[in-house]
């Protein structure tokens, strides 16, 4: 009960990427033929998405991006978990169903769907993961500055020395009588 609430409270408090319908099925309203194809199409939903952020794991690996490699390594962390989670709900659904336990039935129905909907945000965030830009810097890294033709050479914030100015003593403004 306890894990529904929490996977409940990580849903609700979330905000996916982009606007998915609400995984708050009625599960008393589903037939149970119906949950077992509902639970079981979100399960390869949620094995697709591991794929993809394998996928996009490797792509970070090879980019040598940690910043990227920890955010996605993070992501998928928490879907290897859902996943999980709902495959051991599915089987609980399947013998739960077989027992005519409708409240079991429903319960795990419920996590399997709100386990799906948070993979999905979790496949989102994975990719936005992917869209940061970060900067590594080492001590073999090696600037070259190319100045164009049309500038003019040397430091223009260096006075030359032909262009000292000489201290010229102002004509009083008033003469001074001796």
């Amino acid at each position: 009960m306890m894990l529904l609430l929490a996977l409940q409270a990580g849903a609700a408090l979330a905000q996916p990427a982009k606007p998915e319908p609400s995984p708050e099925v009625d599960a008393a309203k589903v037939s149970d033929p119906d949950k077992l194809r509902t639970s079981a199409e979100g399960l390869n939903r949620m094995r697709s998405a591991l794929k993809d952020v394998l996928g996009k794991l490797e792509e970070a690996r090879s980019t040598k991006d940690v910043v990227k490699l920890t955010c996605v390594n993070e992501k998928l962390t928490q879907i290897k978990g859902l996943l999980r989670i709902s495959e051991t709900a599915d089987v609980n659904l399947q013998e739960s169903i077989a027992r005519k336990e409708t409240g079991t039935s429903e319960h795990e129905f419920t996590k399997v769907s709100i386990a799906q909907s948070k993979v999905q945000q979790l496949r989102a965030e994975a990719e936005q993961c992917m869209g940061q830009l970060a900067f590594r810097v080492d001590e073999n890294l090696n600037i070259e500055v190319e100045t164009p033709e049309y500038l003019p050479k040397g430091d223009p914030t260096l006075v030359p020395p032909q262009m000292t100015l000489v201290d010229v003593r102002p004509i009083p403004a008033s003469p001074t009588t001796p």
